[in-house]
């Protein structure tokens, strides 16, 4: 049930004549003979914002990964995956424009380090700044200008193993931010984290959107999708189930489709939940 996405359509409009941020065409990522996940038809402009939902196992993962260049499709004279009209572009551009945040990349936080340090560890790729890494005051600043754009200034001298789990998630979006990225990802960025933390998270996606920064969303609950995020990827069984504006896609009867339990959707203000229906 794939649909065109409207913001997708404004997006390419007021890029003008730009070659899209992404695109793919019938890409197929096949592992031990079987398809893992396959893309008929995907582009994202710049500066669109996208949420990816669907069942664990659908292919989202790999989805992010087809963008990272972490895995490739099957080989096809016609190249599947495009990034800025590139069939084969630098890695190094892509890591320039590309900035990723992760509940899995929370778990390598197991050292003792000040929160500069560690946002500064991102102009390296780095989780704090690598031995003989040489860091001026201008390397400071940029993490300093980070953290204040988070609201989290107060957070610069504190070691991060003192933090609170929406703190440390925030001080790893600083520091992809201190690289100055185009494009931010957010694989399942509220996972493990009380509504405090969810709420402070869910702002900063909406900072990063404001600034004018892609922002890609991976999630299983639309509670995530803030407003800013007008279209919809669902992926279910390794498939594109549907491609579209949220408000025609974040439905009980699309939702219930996707994820194969009878669901129920609600919404308020640009912001949508999700319940079971149960008993019906």
């Amino acid at each position: 049930m794939e649909t065109n996405g409207d913001g997708e359509k404004d997006a390419r409009a007021a890029a003008g004549t730009r070659p899209p941020l992404f695109k793919i065409h019938e890409a197929s990522v096949v592992r031990g003979g079987k398809t893992i996940l396959h893309v008929g038809d995907f582009s994202l402009a710049e500066g669109e914002h996208v949420a990816l939902l669907g069942p664990n196992g659908a292919g989202k993962s790999t989805f992010i990964q087809l963008l990272t260049r972490e895995v490739f499709p099957v080989w096809r004279e016609e190249p599947p995956v495009l990034f800025r009209g590139a069939a084969r572009p630098e890695l190094a551009e892509i890591k320039r424009t590309l900035g990723i945040v992760s509940s899995t990349m929370h778990d390598q936080v197991r050292v003792h380090l000040p929160v500069s340090d560690i946002v500064v560890g991102g102009l390296f790729g780095s989780l704090g700044v690598p031995l003989r890494a040489e860091v001026g005051e201008r390397d400071r600043a940029l993490a300093m200008d980070a953290l204040e754009r988070l609201g989290i200034p107060e957070l610069a001298g504190r070691d991060v193993m003192t933090l609170s789990t929406g703190q440390v998630r925030r001080v790893l979006v600083a520091r992809e931010l201190v690289r100055d990225p185009q494009v931010l990802i957010f694989d399942e960025p509220c996972t493990g984290l009380d509504p405090e933390g969810m709420y402070h998270v869910r702002q900063t996606m909406r900072t990063l959107a404001a600034e004018g920064r892609s922002v890609v969303l991976v999630t299983h609950y639309p509670e995530d999708i803030i407003p800013d995020i007008r279209r919809v990827l669902l992926i279910k069984d390794a498939e594109v189930f549907a491609d579209g504006p949220k408000e025609r896609l974040l439905t009980s009867e699309v939702m219930s489709e996707l994820f194969g339990v009878p669901l129920a959707v609600g919404e308020a203000g640009g912001w949508y939940s999700l319940r079971g229906a149960y008993g019906r």
